[in-house]
């Protein structure tokens, strides 16, 4: 079947698929399971995880903070195209990330 007539979850199979069946030693993942179910997308978190825990670079783009967080070892937050904050994401909240990334300077305002 084409990849073209494909649903987007599945062309999002097929890509992960391509990209992994040759041992990267550099993954770059731009929002990975955006439009996967739960199950799918529980499958590619776990497919990156285990090419980082065996050596490979997974650099993971995403909105989704709580994705980013469980999967992250270190945190870049950019803001129009600079560096609004560093972190591992043990070193702090998915609310001041949040706040980072709309352009906030990080103080919470509550």
């Amino acid at each position: 079947m084409p990849v073209g007539i494909l649903s987007g979850g599945n062309v999002q199979r097929v890509t992960l698929a391509q990209e992994t069946a040759h041992d990267p030693r550099l993954i770059i993942a731009f929002y990975p399971t955006r439009g996967l179910d739960v199950r799918s997308a529980a499958a590619a978190r776990e497919i990156l995880v285990s090419f980082r825990n065996s050596g490979s670079g997974v650099l993971l783009i995403s909105e989704d903070l709580d994705e980013l967080f469980a999967m992250s070892d270190r945190l870049i937050v950019l803001y129009r195209g600079r560096i609004a904050g560093l972190f591992t994401p043990g070193e702090t909240t998915v609310r001041e990330v949040g706040f980072l990334m709309t352009g906030s300077k990080g103080a919470d305002p509550s």
